[in-house]
């Protein structure tokens, strides 16, 4: 590979790389297409697989097919305004929600590792599965309390992690999806009194040994570390693995995205600006944070209680109930001036009857 190359190939992600050759490989050898496309064979194209795929996917693969036809010098036939009405008919006809991973929540984050010190506790030190309770351990509350995507959690490196217990650590991440820049990001962890991230995380380190190389790497049965890190397809399994074996309900509604929904979640609630959670978080606009933000009722928010104070979360409002808003024993003396009036009379030229009395009545009105 030259030198142009090797940056153009650079130039792309891996994953979109893939994605992209699997849509162009369905449309030729699943679909029988040729390349180059018309406007009507891709009109066609659309029209078959509607229903079978989601918006998601056919969108995907029109991405994928403009794409090919650029990089080939090819007219693009997916810009085709009779392409665009297709497609946007099959969204007219074949609406589907989306698919959202569930957020997993405090609560639940804590139930979860709860489970892992009580496996820890029974564990012997030198099993296997003793080290990789203390790495899925450090890779949940990392993944939970970052809001990181699978790939920045694969792609940590021990020697970019600079911690100092009973403080917080730092990351560096040479390059992410919002990294546009690609001068590469350092995140802050706190460290917490309760499910804390960066004792988990020094936890796993001094058991591990790694000086070096990615953080959170496969261990085979003999718990032996792998060189590599863990692949991002293997994040899903191993999570709602253990979903499963700490008895959260549901274990099949979460993914790899569970945690990074669970922090936006609760920062949210939790009165965080959306602004800091996007800069925080790593969101580039504000649709894309709204769609991991799991909303909830005021009252809700309002009643809700964390058990995590490090993050200094912006405190819950009281809800006034009637004992505190009503005060029976305060009184506010009436005086009323009544007059007899007529429409041919001014007013104040009668004799004015007057009454006084006094009326009971809270001084707070509730609105």
């Amino acid at each position: 590979m030259s030198t142009i190359d090797r940056y153009i190939n650079a130039a792309t992600r891996d994953n979109t790389r893939k994605a992209y050759r699997s849509a162009i490989r369905h449309f030729e050898v699943e679909w029988g297409g040729f390349l180059p496309a018309t406007a009507d064979s891709i009109a066609r194209y659309l029209a078959d697989q509607a229903g079978q795929q989601s918006i998601n996917t056919l969108r995907l693969r029109l991405s994928a097919l403009a794409q090919w036809h650029a990089d080939q010098g090819f007219p693009d036939p997916t810009k085709a305004p009779h392409v665009r009405k297709v497609f946007k008919g099959i969204r007219e006809l074949h609406p589907a929600q989306e698919k959202q991973a569930k957020p997993l929540q405090l609560q639940q984050l804590h139930e979860l590792v709860e489970w892992f010190n009580s496996q820890l506790a029974t564990t012997p030190v030198e099993a296997p599965a003793y080290l990789r309770l203390l790495r899925d351990r450090a890779l949940v509350l990392l993944g939970f309390w970052r809001g990181f995507r699978s790939d920045e959690v694969c792609r940590l490196q021990v020697e970019h992690v600079t911690l100092t217990p009973g403080q917080g650590m730092e990351l560096y991440l040479p390059r992410s999806k919002a990294d546009r820049t690609g001068l590469g990001k350092t995140y802050r962890v706190p460290a917490l009194q309760q499910l804390c991230p960066v004792e988990a995380c020094q936890q796993w380190l001094e058991a591990s040994d790694l000086t070096h190389g990615a953080l959170f790497r496969p261990l085979n049965r003999w718990g032996r570390l792998g060189e590599m890190g863990l692949h991002i397809n293997s994040l899903l399994p191993l999570l709602r693995d253990l979903f499963t074996r700490a008895g959260l309900a549901m274990p099949d509604r979460y993914s790899s995205h569970s945690l990074r929904r669970g922090f936006a979640t609760w920062a949210y609630s939790e009165g965080w600006d959306i602004k800091a959670l996007m800069e925080y978080v790593g969101w580039r606009d504000l649709k894309s944070a709204l769609r991991y933000v799991e909303s909830s009722a005021p009252f809700e928010r309002a009643m809700a209680v964390t058990v995590v104070a490090d993050l200094q979360p912006l405190p819950s409002p009281r809800v006034a109930t009637l004992d505190t808003v009503l005060q029976p024993e305060s009184r506010i003396e009436l005086q009323l001036k009544i007059e007899s009036y007529h429409a041919g009379s001014a007013i104040g030229t009668r004799p004015a009857i007057t009454s006084s009395g006094s009326v009971s009545k809270p001084t707070t009105c509730v609105a």
